[in-house]
């Protein structure tokens, strides 16, 4: 199988996928108990989103910098600071770091 056959089997596999999704009753997606998994859902995949960005560098786990920003944004958004100071505040930690040597 090449790359091409990959990309297009996967392709209409997501077309399906979401089509099926159109035939599901709204009774059973309002239920509690879809709702809230598809609510916790969203946050683990964003959480492992993060996580991989983070800690991966290729095939390996890598504490760098961003490993300290990350954590710096965590802070803040746990101060309900606004995001934009989050941000700002993250990449001066990484930056700085990266300034004094610590990157790899």
């Amino acid at each position: 199988m090449t790359l091409w056959n990959a990309v297009l089997l996967a392709a209409i596999g997501c077309v399906a996928l979401k089509g099926i999704g159109y035939l599901v009753p709204a009774s059973v997606l309002e239920a509690p108990r879809p709702a809230r998994i598809t609510d916790l859902l969203t946050v683990a995949l964003l959480a492992a989103l993060v996580a991989v960005q983070a800690l991966a560098s290729g095939q390996h786990v890598v504490l760098d910098a961003r490993v300290p920003a990350v954590l710096v944004a965590a802070g803040l958004l746990r101060l309900r600071q606004s995001f934009l100071v989050v941000v700002i505040a993250a990449a001066a930690v990484a930056a700085l770091l990266r300034l004094v040597g610590w990157a790899v």
